[in-house]
């Protein structure tokens, strides 16, 4: 399962480290259907592009250099958040690639998910020390 995650980080790391990066070179969207290309075209004539694609650069080399994966993963399920909502409503035919992706990041994260415990406690404990609320969610 190890070498699963391995494969699995970098190739997302990939992924998002080239799509962000082509972002910066690419001056005008590919030629969409329908309301997809009316909102890939004010994506791009408004630079909104380049925001993201610095913030999906900064997902793909904290996957790609192993540091920070917990914050890198919170970040790429927003970005997954949205790519299901664009997929969904305007461009079905290409819904496997954000589920994809949400395979792999299972992956990623299942090592991490005590981490995550707390974000998705109902009541988290409140502590002067995080290190001991983490710990008392574990516990119980």
């Amino acid at each position: 399962m190890n070498v699963a995650r391995i494969v699995a980080r970098s190739l997302v790391g990939l992924l998002f480290v080239f799509a962000g990066g082509s972002d910066f070179f690419i001056t005008t969207p590919p030629p969409l259907p329908g309301l997809a290309g009316t909102f890939n075209q004010v994506f791009f004539q408004s630079h909104w592009v380049l925001f993201l694609g610095v913030a999906q650069m900064a997902i793909g080399v904290l996957l790609l250099v192993n540091r920070y994966v917990p914050i890198a993963l919170i970040m790429l399920a927003a970005f997954l958040y949205n790519s299901f909502a664009f997929h969904l409503t305007m461009a079905p035919s290409t819904l496997w690639a954000p589920i994809a992706v949400t395979a792999f990041g299972l992956i990623i994260a299942w090592p991490y998910r005590g981490i995550f415990a707390l974000i998705f406690a109902a009541t988290p404990p409140v502590t002067e020390r995080p290190e001991t609320a983490l710990r008392t969610v574990r516990a119980g």
